[in-house]
């Protein structure tokens, strides 16, 4: 017996419904996207590994799937190097291509490959699948889709209020509580030079990202294991435990980071982007957290990061500013900012509080009963009509039973079903079913359109 076909660890298939729930999510953040001047672009599935490795550091390098060379991919090594070299080594060796791990590093190659193409600021939204080699677990794939909406060539603080206000407005939109928390690279970059640690900066945030996941004890075990000091520790522990309201940790922090210029010029942006907020606010909750990292290496300013209000699952949408992108592309000078929203995250979210609209507002509203040749003939002229009017309708293919053709109705939760037998041909009628109710009605085409159209809208 042929074992049972299966699909890779990390993996789904999605049938209909989920995938007329997730089109769903798509269509929301896609109109919003648009609604703000981005515009679409795709990037291939798989890079040159040159483009990718090094850009998220040493964690996420150790996550990218690598794919074989073509052909005999061993051709050009010779034994000892095939039995000597480390296998994370050996890897490069025997794979050019990648699978991309977000959007994000292919659009700066991206924009350094096509710059005479595009004009700058360049504002792009993305919607494609990514793939990192993690345990898979609740709320994280090995395989999933990313929205990203990115504006680079500019250095404005203006761009990180309006992703603020995206992302407010998509998670309005889909119905969810949320909080935003924001927090500033150069804000963390003056707090490990106020604590002796300047040249650590990759390894207290790496540890610091995960002060929520692990706590503050394991969170210090981390870095005492990498090397940090006791003193600088010791220095370190207030900014970790500070809490308050963003105005008592500004203040805070003016006193604490006043003899660090990049520090000080990273309060002052996150003071900015509050006073923006203060003038024009958004309806989720802001908060500035000093603990939000991000352990991306390519962050260099503003960080974001969004949380469900209602859902214990991690970041549901995150980013920041990036300066040096496009600089290890060759393009120097080109700053970036943009937001990631998770859509399988967000997608158990919403299924978890049951907030996705009902499904018959996303299936087929009509069925046509199928009594024969000649009938089917008929319909097919009245079922243009309707699709032309919006209304999503099918014609069941087969002259079957009454009763199959109902069952099928049922099964799919459609909740129209139109018949039409010889005396409503000769009447230029439908006698159109309403499933729920079991409600009957002889309506002409134009009345069928205009019964329907209301009824959707």
């Amino acid at each position: 017996m042929a074992d049972k076909p299966s699909i890779p660890k990390g993996t789904r298939d999605f049938n209909p419904l989920e995938m007329a729930r997730r089109n769903f999510i798509f269509d929301t953040i896609r109109k919003i996207f648009k609604t703000y001047g981005y515009l679409p672009i795709e990037t291939p599935a798989m890079e040159n590994l040159s483009s990718l490795m090094g850009k998220y550091g040493e964690e996420g390098d150790k996550l990218l799937f690598k794919i074989l060379n073509s052909g005999d991919f061993k051709a050009k090594l010779d034994a000892e190097t095939l039995h000597e070299t480390p296998a994370g080594r050996l890897g490069v060796l025997i794979a050019e291509k990648g699978l991309r791990y977000d959007l994000t590093v292919p659009f700066a190659r991206f924009v350094v490959q096509h710059r005479n193409d595009i004009a700058f600021p360049f504002k792009r939204y993305q919607i494609q699948p990514v793939w990192r080699a993690d345990r898979p677990q609740r709320g994280r794939y090995r395989e999933f889709y990313q929205c990203d909406v990115d504006v680079i060539g500019s250095h404005s603080l203006l761009n990180e209020f309006e992703l603020m206000q995206i992302m407010d407005e998509v998670f309005t939109a889909l119905g969810l509580k949320v909080v935003i928390k924001l927090n500033n690279r150069k804000v963390l970059a003056g707090i490990v030079e106020v604590i002796g640690e300047p040249d650590r900066m990759i390894d207290i945030t790496v540890a610091i990202d995960k002060l929520d996941k692990i706590g503050m004890e394991k969170v210090l075990a981390e870095l005492d294991q990498k090397g940090l000091s006791k003193q600088s520790v010791e220095k370190l522990k207030p900014v970790l435990e500070m809490e308050g309201t963003t105005s008592t940790k500004l203040t805070f922090l003016s006193g604490y980071l006043n003899q660090s210029e990049i520090g000080m010029e990273g309060l002052m942006e996150v003071d900015k982007l509050f006073g923006f907020l203060k003038d024009h606010p958004v309806d989720a909750a802001v908060e500035f957290d000093l603990t939000l990292a991000r352990g991306l290496n390519y962050y260099t300013g503003t960080i974001f990061e969004v949380k469900s209000d209602e859902v214990q699952i991690g970041s549901i949408c995150g980013g920041g500013r990036y300066d040096n992108l496009t600089g290890i592309f060759g393009l120097e000078g080109v700053s970036g900012v943009g937001v990631s929203f998770g859509a399988d995250r967000i997608y158990d979210v919403l299924l978890q509080l049951e907030r996705f609209p009902q499904e018959r507002e996303m299936d087929t509203q009509l069925l046509f009963v199928n009594f024969g040749e000649n009938e089917a003939n008929y319909i097919l002229s009245i079922l243009r009509r309707l699709r032309s009017g919006g209304i999503a309708s099918e014609l069941y293919p087969d002259p079957v039973k009454m009763k199959k053709q109902m069952a099928y109705a049922n099964n799919r939760k459609i909740p129209f079903v139109a018949l039409v037998g010889e005396q409503e041909m000769q009447d230029g009628v439908i006698t159109l079913k309403e499933m729920e109710t079991g409600n009957q009605e002889r309506l002409t085409p134009a009345e069928l359109v205009e019964r329907l159209s209301n009824n959707i809208s």
